[in-house]
Order: C-alpha cells, then structure tokens, then sequence
C-alpha cells in the first residue's frame, strides 16, 4: 500500500501557490497550506478537500517575519506530518530599493524573498535526504535571467533562488531529491491585477502572457525530469538562451528611459 506524499506550499491562498494546490492534490497529495490571510487560506483548503478527498493542514505565517520558518517547521512536527515536497512560492514585487527610504520595508522584502526560501530548505531537506525522496521548487521568474533598470531588487532576488536551486539540485540528486528553480514569464494571477501592474497587464499583448495552470504542470513535470532551472511559456525558452548568451545578452538589457 502506497502513503500518499504531502506538499507544503507557500503563498498558497492564491495565485501559482493555489494552483499548485489544486495540481498535487489532484494526484492524491495531501496538503499543507501556508499564508499570511487565514480566511482565504481556509477557503482554498474547503474547495482542496471537497475537489480531491485529501487532507489539507493550513498554517498561517508571514514569511517576512524572521521566525516564520521555524513556526511552520515547528508546526508540521507537531502535526506529525512528514513532508516530500516543498514549493517555496510566496513572495510580492518589492519595494524600490534606493527610493523606498524605510530600509526595514527593504530587509522584510529581502527576508520574504531569499532568507525565507533558504531557511525553509535548511529545515526540511534534511528529513527528505534522510527518507532518500524530496521534490523542491523555488518559485522564481525570468526577470531572474536578464538585468533591467527599476527597482533593483525582484530580479536580483529570483537570480538568488536559481543559483541557490541550481547548487542544492546539484547537492542533492544523489540522494534522491529533485530540486528545480521555476521562472515564468507574464502569468495570469492575482499578482497582475491590481495598480499598475493592471493597466501594464492591459496594454500589453497577449501572446506574452501564460495561464497559471500552464506554468505550474510544466514547472512539475520539470521537476520530475530532474531539470534544475525551467523556464516555463514557449515564447519565455525561445528568448531565454539569447538573454544568456555573452553574443547577445548585451542587446537584450532593458534600460530606464532617460
């Protein structure tokens, strides 16, 4: 008789998180559902456990917030829970980092984004390099694998987590633990619909654009294939070995206008 694997996600009241949610439990995973807004986290698990009879924990955590790591860790001890797959979603478009003055709203972003995940690995890679089975995605983006002017702090910390999934993937095959950085391009969530990332949403065309469900079954099965970095949409693979390439890198550099 098989046990059924659990999933631990991050940021999983909406968006990729959600999806993934929705995709794993679909195989018979059980979840363990991690955000900031309970209310709409407990709502997901509802629909989670009526859609595919499995059993869904939900912890309430901010990732931000330097002990959130041990907290869900801590936690999911004390449920007993073991867990096989850890994907490191949550995270938010940051604040600029030299207009934002406050530099505690920067080292919450910094937190949230690359600490967090690096935290989270250190307390439950273990377990899974002991049990010789583990799933790891770190939720990052393509802005990771090209420089551009803005804000000057997303890119650099989604290049974080492909470097850092690139090492662990590399660490760990070896015993039985697959590891993958997923970069999506444009993706239908929430994260676009709102503000001005709405109004870039609406003026921009839609072949750039890719639905979440796209994104999250590629990034999946990119992990099965043990791929340690995945660029997930067609058009965002095309473009990729041209944003890496030393021949043509320099001409895709996106510069503020002056």
């Amino acid at each position: 008789m098989n046990v059924a694997r659990t999933a631990l996600i991050t940021g999983a009241s909406a968006g990729l998180g959600k999806v993934f949610a929705d995709q794993l439990a679909a195989t018979g995973t059980n979840l363990v559902l991690v955000a900031r807004r309970l209310e709409k986290l407990e709502c997901a698990a509802t629909e989670l456990r009526e859609r595919h009879r499995v059993t869904v924990n939900c912890i309430q955590a901010d990732l931000a917030d330097p002990e959130a790591p041990q907290r869900i860790y801590d936690a999911t001890r004390n449920l007993g829970l073991t867990i096989d797959y850890l994907i490191n979603n949550a995270g938010s478009g940051g604040p600029d980092l030299l207009n934002t003055r406050d530099f505690s709203e920067q080292r919450a972003f910094l937190e949230l984004m690359m600490i967090s995940v690096a935290q989270m690995c250190h307390l439950f890679v273990p377990g899974m390099k002991e049990r010789a089975w583990g799933r790891v995605v770190n939720v990052s983006s393509v802005s990771a694998r090209i420089p551009r002017a803005g804000g000057c702090n997303y890119g650099p910390s989604k290049a974080y987590l492909v470097a850092l999934s690139e090492e662990l993937s590399l660490t760990l095959r070896s015993h039985g633990i697959k590891v993958c950085a997923l970069c999506p391009g444009f993706t239908h969530t929430d994260f676009h619909n709102e503000g001005d990332l709405k109004a870039m949403k609406e003026s921009s065309a839609s072949i750039i654009w890719y639905d979440a469900e796209t994104v999250v079954r590629e990034g999946l099965t990119a992990l099965e294939q043990g791929k340690s970095v995945y660029v997930s949409g067609r058009l965002y693979r095309w473009l990729d070995p041209l944003f890496q390439s030393v021949w043509t890198r320099g001409l895709f550099k996106i510069s503020a206008a002056h």
